[in-house]
């Protein structure tokens, strides 16, 4: 259903190391990550189909590509995730955001899925699951899970 990528760009893991020293402020951290997320959308999203469509210049009408196919969706995996949010949504304003909230439970050490809110088109849209916090898995399994009744994910994006 999913596809995963381990992205390795050089300015990415620079803006990571940034962001991971202890004097880096609170300010700086949130750009960091805004500036992270468009970075990784732009990886990610190199291979969304386009269409050719004909459109008035101030000079002439010309033929230009544009997105097709599927809108997106962008659901970031609660709370982390939503720090993703605003970065993404810089190279794709028109995507919906939906929000699946987790926990973990502290006997089993389990993600338990507390929140699913998705945008009512979901099955119409291919989707972005984002969350910076990936340790064993579990919450991106679960969160993939929560979408299989979608037909197309697009890509999930994971710090």
């Amino acid at each position: 259903m999913g596809k995963f990528q381990v992205i390795s760009h050089p300015l990415i893991q620079h803006k990571l190391s940034i962001l991971r020293r202890e004097d880096t402020s609170t300010k700086d951290f949130r750009e960091l990550v805004d500036e992270i997320a468009m970075l990784m959308g732009y990886e990610v999203s190199r291979d969304l189909p386009l269409e050719e469509v004909e459109i008035q210049t101030p000079i002439t009408k010309t033929v230009q590509k544009q997105l097709s196919g599927k809108k997106l969706a962008i659901v970031p995996i609660l709370r982390a995730g939503i720090g993703m949010v605003d970065g993404l949504l810089s190279l794709v304003p028109a995507a919906k955001v939906g929000h699946i909230g987790m926990y973990r439970d502290e006997e089993t050490l389990e993600p338990v899925e507390y929140l699913v809110k998705l945008p009512e088109d979901i099955d119409q849209r291919q989707i972005f699951v984002v969350d910076p916090m990936l340790a064993t898995g579990g919450s991106a399994i679960l969160a993939v899970d929560s979408l299989k009744n979608v037909e197309q994910l697009i890509s999930s994006l994971y710090v």
